[in-house]
């Protein structure tokens, strides 16, 4: 359910994962999501070798093969091939063909369309076609087939669309220290506000994926679905997380101010929930005095930052649709990377990224012209 703005528009989750993710699923089906869930399970081709005899043990195995096999990527990365796959098999059958065996002439075809679309669907932009490209070629695998993404049918006609559509990457604006203190004045001091305000502080302080926020239990192994757990300190909290690179620790240390203090909000809100086991940060009632059991959504996340964005005046100065475009859930992570005057080294390591390159992509606004090779050249 999405947040109203002042003027009565309704915020909708309209990054509820990654851009490509939405314009994926813009492109499939009504009833595509509970398909797509049965296509990616289905699709995974782990079976009994044909000599096998089979047992109600083996089909437990492979159960629970098929398991650690949806477990290799993550949830949003199944949900987005999966949309991916159905998109791509719904336009083979309207063009009289089947996706299977793979055919890189078609697939050239199929990506020639999504930059330029014959019919009323939005031309994508070059970083979703490579998306929807990786996603059509981890759906081969796991149906035992491979697709060349070098076949010139493919990477000419890809070249083509990057040389002629090619744009320079839309990134999410950097929340800024100035900006996160405005947001969290704007929330209420009940147990929704508690919550909201550790959830932004916690973000912005840890340099987290919404995803990251949502996943924390409060103990190791609380629930099946953690991503993470919390352990508090006196000198701050520290945050296992098993992120996209594997498992990594996040040290958010205390604030100099409690009304700002990540670890102070996060403390008032467990203390007030009384969140003692299983997720962090839960839903509530409607009215905001009772916490329930059901862990956040990261859409939640999103919402609460274009909320907070609007009704904290950022960025007022700009019309208020282009103000919830600007700011996302990667904008918390922007904001620490672009703020933080520490050695960039430290920042690597907050966001856990593997190479400093990465890391720069996040900085905004940092050290820009720190090393001016023009003097140094001697002009």
């Amino acid at each position: 359910m999405g947040s109203l703005t002042n003027n009565g528009t309704k915020i909708e989750d309209s990054d509820v994962s990654d851009a490509e993710i939405s314009s994926s699923a813009r492109h499939t089906a009504p009833d595509s999501d509970a398909r797509g869930e049965r296509t990616s399970r289905n699709g995974a081709s782990i079976a009994l070798p044909a000599h096998v005899a089979g047992s109600g043990a083996l089909d437990q195995l492979i159960d629970t093969a098929r398991d650690y096999a949806e477990a290799s990527t993550a949830w949003n990365t199944n949900k987005a091939y999966a949309a991916d796959w159905k998109h791509f098999s719904r336009w083979c059958r309207l063009k009289g063909t089947e996706p299977l065996p793979p055919s890189p002439e078609m697939v050239g075809l199929y990506v020639a369309d999504l930059a330029a679309p014959t019919g009323k669907a939005p031309a994508l932009s070059v970083s979703t076609i490579e998306r929807r490209l990786s996603g059509l070629a981890w759906n081969y695998r796991q149906r035992g087939f491979t697709l060349d993404r070098k076949n010139r049918h493919i990477a000419t006609v890809l070249a083509g669309i990057k040389r002629k559509h090619a744009r320079p990457p839309v990134q999410k604006e950097a929340i800024l220290p100035e900006d996160i203190q405005a947001m969290v004045a704007t929330l209420p001091f009940d147990l929704r506000g508690l919550r909201d305000r550790a959830i932004l502080l916690l973000g912005y302080a840890g340099g987290l994926r919404r995803s990251e926020v949502v996943c924390l239990d409060v103990h190791k192994d609380d629930t099946p679905d953690s991503g993470g757990w919390i352990e508090v300190f006196e000198g701050g909290v520290l945050l296992t997380l098993n992120a996209k690179t594997g498992w990594r620790e996040v040290e958010v240390g205390r604030g100099s101010s409690e009304q700002t203090c990540p670890v102070h909000a996060l403390e008032q809100w467990l203390h007030f929930g009384r969140i003692d086991f299983g997720p962090v940060f839960v839903r509530t009632s409607r009215d905001g005095t009772r916490t329930l059991e059901a862990r956040l959504s990261d859409k939640h996340v999103a919402r609460l930052i274009k909320a907070t964005v609007l009704k904290s005046g950022v960025r007022s100065d700009l019309p208020e649709a282009k103000r919830l475009a600007m700011f996302s859930g990667h904008s918390l992570r922007a904001g620490l990377a672009s703020s933080a005057e520490v050695d960039e080294r430290y920042i690597q390591k907050q966001l856990g990224h593997a190479s400093a390159e990465m890391t720069r992509r996040y900085q905004r606004r940092r050290d820009r012209f720190r090393v001016n090779l023009t003097k140094a050249a001697g002009l």
